[in-house]
């Protein structure tokens, strides 16, 4: 196997046409391409007046050959998994996000059959719900935007790109193309499904589990945790069943089990998160800064990724949404959260983004380890309020929001936060440091993306679920404190986005697998 690096393509072409491309730049003979792989392909716009693609390129082939831009490879192999679980009791799982699943996934490979309690429907009758309340201002508390099937991240651009440097990253890529991801996702530098994938994805993620003989139960939340001897013994649903093992996948608003789970003296500790709101612009505004105005290309619609730092605090952008919508993300009444969500081809005129400001536990109301969710609660609540106290979520144009006054019309910029928007003053329920940072932010992100600060940008309030702000204490084992309960992915503190949610699941899987 021989890898080719940064291979320019200032065209739009086929595969065939790609590497027939290389055959020629490199002198090979394509009949000795024995297989072939499309690696990464990424946009290089720097340049406004020489946008193009970069590929890089694998090959099996039949001769040796040698050039400067030719890698040798070894074949990369994950270790193997050595089964050492002796217990004839199926592990659970609580919550079906991405961790939930993947956990789920990996148990069900190596021969360990778990059962996944979910509070919320399953997708089917989720979408309904998320609509319903969309539509008619109907809140179902037990499945919505962040509780069901799929978790948060099924009502979101479907990202799967991720800070973290894991050796699972291509495991989970691969996976989700295996149930249904579009093949673009296994080599694109930023590989995103949306929401319209994720939905048909996690369903065939859900057959195949009980194909296997996993067990699903949609609708049962559990409500309490049997503790003996500082070990799980069970759980309480519907009813008590009895367990040796639990995967808290429970996501970063399940904030009724964190208090649970504090009171049963599980150790968590406070942690820094972030809050804001989502700003929308015109995607095509978002097309021309980013990749100017010479290109032919066919190129997908513009991202960005923007970070400013101040003398107090940061700023910055964070799942940006091309081609989408702000969503109704509340889970619970009388709050309002927002979220962005974008279907795979991100064909809607507006591009959406959070923009967050960084929130430390100095910022809590106290020191007990929940009391980010009261900062969370009060400013959702406060939100509620301010948009009219009727799921209305409170807007401004960038403009006033800069100049501290209510906003008194809707410019060039439509919002497209569902079931509406009150016109506000947002700077009237943000924390001081908060706004101050953000007007700076904008000004500053401004100079970096023509068009960030556009008079007529819609902000919405508020986005306060980026993550969770608290973490709930896990050994090197992946335990918690309480013995053969192990806290998994976003909600307890472990990953930031889909991608992270799912290795962290794999990861907690494999410490059950190999503990005897």
């Amino acid at each position: 196997m021989i890898r080719f690096n940064n291979i320019k393509i200032r065209k739009d072409l086929s595969e065939e046409e790609i590497i027939n491309y290389l055959c020629k730049k490199e002198r090979l003979f394509k009949e000795n391409i024995k297989e072939y792989h499309i690696r990464k392909k990424s946009i290089d716009a720097r340049d406004k007046k020489d946008v193009h693609y970069n590929y890089t390129i694998d090959l099996v082939y039949e001769s040796e050959y040698d050039v400067k831009n030719c890698i040798h490879l070894e074949e990369e192999k994950l270790e193997e998994i050595v089964v050492k679980r002796k217990s004839n009791k199926k592990p659970i799982i609580i919550g079906s996000g991405p961790a939930g699943l993947f956990a789920a996934l990996t148990l069900i490979e190596n021969g360990i059959k778990p059962i996944i309690f979910e509070q919320g429907d399953k997708i089917e009758e989720r979408v309904k719900k998320v609509d319903n309340f969309r539509n008619n201002r109907i809140l179902d508390t037990s499945s919505n935007v962040q509780f069901g099937e799929g978790g948060a991240g099924t009502f979101s651009d479907g990202k799967l790109t991720t800070g973290i440097n894991s050796k699972y990253c291509k495991k989970v890529i691969n996976y989700f193309y295996k149930y249904g991801a579009p093949k673009e996702i296994t080599y694109m530098n930023k590989p995103h499904i949306g929401t319209d994938n994720l939905r048909k994805i996690v369903k065939n993620i859900r057959e195949y589990i009980i194909s296997q003989g996993g067990e699903y139960h949609f609708n049962e939340r559990i409500e309490d945790f049997i503790i003996e001897d500082n070990k799980i013994v069970g759980v309480v649903g519907n009813k008590e069943y009895e367990c040796d093992t639990v995967i808290l996948a429970i996501g970063h608003s399940a904030h009724k089990t964190f208090k649970r789970l504090c009171d049963l003296g599980i150790k968590m500790e406070q942690k820094p998160f972030s809050v804001g709101v989502r700003i929308e612009h015109k995607q095509e505004m978002i097309n021309k800064s980013q990749y100017g105005e010479f290109t032919k290309l066919k190129l997908p619609p513009a991202e960005y990724k923007l970070v400013y730092h101040g003398e107090e605090r940061s700023a910055y952008t964070f799942c940006m949404c091309p081609g989408g919508v702000v969503v109704a993300s509340s889970s619970d009444e009388n709050t309002i959260v927002t979220n962005g969500m974008s279907e795979y081809k991100r064909d809607l005129e507006n591009a959406n983004s959070a923009l967050l400001v960084n929130v430390v536990p100095e910022d809590f109301p106290d020191s007990n380890p929940l009391s980010g969710l009261d900062f969370q609660k009060k400013l959702e609540h406060s939100a509620f309020v301010l948009g009219g106290s009727n799921y209305n979520a409170p807007v401004q144009r960038v403009e006033d929001f800069l100049n501290n006054r209510r906003s008194e019309k809707i410019g060039d910029i439509k919002p497209t936060y569902l079931p509406g928007v009150t016109l506000t003053n947002l700077n009237e329920i943000l924390p001081d440091f908060v706004s101050k940072t953000m007007k700076e932010a904008i000004i500053y992100f401004d100079s970096k993306l023509k068009g960030f600060a556009n008079n007529d940008a819609i902000m919405t309030g508020v986005e306060t679920r980026s993550s969770s702000p608290l973490r709930i204490v896990r050994d090197e084992n992946l335990e918690s404190s309480i013995l053969g309960i192990y806290p998994c992915g976003e909600g307890p503190g472990y990953a930031g986005g889909i991608m992270s949610a799912a290795i962290d699941g794999i990861k907690c899987a494999i410490k059950i697998l190999e503990k005897e």
